[in-house]
């Protein structure tokens, strides 16, 4: 099987359908799963996208094929996917999703036991099973199963309700805008802030599949959505990903508020309820770290990943974490990057200070982040990166995961993608042109 332009790694696998993921690259990948955890009970969800039922089809013929009982829980946000795997006690699961990119992609996303995306050395292990076996098929008499099993959906938004008080942010009267841009989580949006007691504005919140704008909620992308906001009179609009594990905000003028607001508005609010440790990664905000020293609390950064923050999380017994890409991860949820208490903790915000959202964002620790990226082999970085070094030779190096260098005030960050053939070069200062200076000069070292 030819995978030279399938992305293979340890979070799983993605391509074009039809190009550079054909079905059989989804059966083996999930026959590679159902290897490694010796059958017993896998879920298996999706995002709205269309070619997901067809790449369902091929992930139960993999799974069964190695002896799993596959039970089908439908388009999910891939945050409900976790909690399920908890509630109906199954041994892992495979979201069908492409997470941020374009409509043509979809890839396969695995999620452990404990309801967590695969940590890095589990998914080392499948990725290897993948590419050059062995695969431990069953016989005919112990081929697996498939089912259906209950509602999934109502357990995820009772665990968010449990973290705040309905009462207070019911009390605000909020009006909310809610975008779901034809993914998977655009139903339990409106359902969990109804439930709050807001009064929801939707658009796009059906799961079809149909992208309305680019899929990764960032602001370049949102412009056209944006005016919605102020135009219906909303507190707050709620922007979600295809596979909704990530939340994009816009304030009450209409204007985007940076992804990066999410993670640091959340971690604000729940230090407010309990004084914990915090978790981020290397390329998230460093307003994060200067609201958990105001809060007197410890203050920890992990490689870039899902799974490699929930693993930091578990270490440190942190009370909440998440990535500067929307993504709040609350324990005392789930494991996963959830929108749905990142609203929860918001909305509670601007409940009990008063305050719309445009005010507290700017009251939020000041810089300016920009993300860059270039097409670039990954042989060249390590060459690269002895040269970042001797451009800044004063900055405190980490090579945790890429290179970052940390100046008195400012960061860098080059390390290559997980999910996509390029390299990131991310810098955060007190100024844009600070940021800016920065990217132009690293990317010119790396890109040579």
């Amino acid at each position: 099987m030819n995978t030279s332009e399938l992305i293979v790694s340890v979070s799983g696998i993605r391509g074009i359908v039809g190009e550079s993921l054909p079905p059989d690259a989804a059966v083996r990948f999930a026959a590679a799963l159902g290897t490694y955890l010796k059958g017993g009970k896998v879920l298996v969800s999706r995002d709205s996208r269309p070619s997901g039922d067809m790449l369902r089809h091929a992930i139960f013929a993999g799974l069964m094929a190695t002896g799993c009982a596959v039970e089908d829980i439908g388009i999910q946000p891939t945050p409900t996917v976790g909690i399920a795997v908890r509630t109906l006690n199954a041994a892992g699961a495979i979201q069908i999703t492409a997470s941020h990119n374009p409509s043509p992609w979809n890839g396969l996303k695995l999620f452990g036991r404990d309801g967590a995306v695969l940590p890095a050395a589990a998914g080392l292990e499948i990725k290897k099973l993948f590419e050059a076996g062995p695969i431990s098929f069953a016989p005919w008499d112990r081929v697996g199963s498939a089912g259906v099993p209950p509602n999934v959906e109502e357990d995820h938004a009772e665990r968010v309700l449990k973290q705040v008080s309905v009462a207070t942010v019911a009390a605000g009267q909020f009006r909310v805008f809610v975008d779901g841009n034809g993914g998977a989580g655009g139903p339990l949006a409106v359902d969990l802030l109804a439930s709050l007691g807001c009064e929801v504005v939707q658009l796009n919140c059906e799961q079809n599949g149909v992208f309305a704008h680019e899929a990764e909620p960032i602001p370049a992308h949102l412009t056209d959505i944006a005016p919605w906001v102020s135009q219906h009179g909303c507190h707050v609009g709620c922007v979600l990903d295809p596979d909704a594990d990530r939340l994009a905000l816009i304030d009450e003028t209409g204007a985007c508020v940076s992804e990066e607001a999410t993670v640091a508005l959340a971690i604000k609010y729940r230090l407010r309820q309990d004084r914990g440790a915090v978790v981020v990664n290397m390329s998230t905000s460093r307003m994060n770290e200067d609201l958990a020293k105001l809060a007197g609390c410890e203050f920890y950064r992990s490689a870039v990943g899902e799974a490699n923050v929930v693993e930091k999380m578990r270490a440190v017994k942190a009370v909440i974490g998440g990535e500067g890409n929307g993504g709040v991860i609350d324990p005392r949820v789930g494991w996963v990057r959830d929108p749905y208490v990142g609203m929860a903790l918001i909305l509670s915000l601007m409940a009990e200070e008063g305050k719309p959202l445009s005010q507290l964002v700017a009251e939020l620790p000041t810089y300016s982040m920009l993300k860059t990226k270039f097409t670039v082999a990954r042989e060249r970085l390590g060459e690269a990166f002895g040269k970042l070094e001797k451009k800044w030779p004063t900055a405190a190096k980490d090579t945790l995961d890429g290179l970052r260098l940390d100046g008195p005030d400012w960061w860098l960050h080059v390390r290559a993608s997980n999910t996509e053939p390029i390299v990131r070069v991310i810098a955060e200062a007190p100024t844009a042109d600070a940021a800016r200076q920065l990217c132009d000069e690293a990317g010119a070292i790396v890109s040579g």
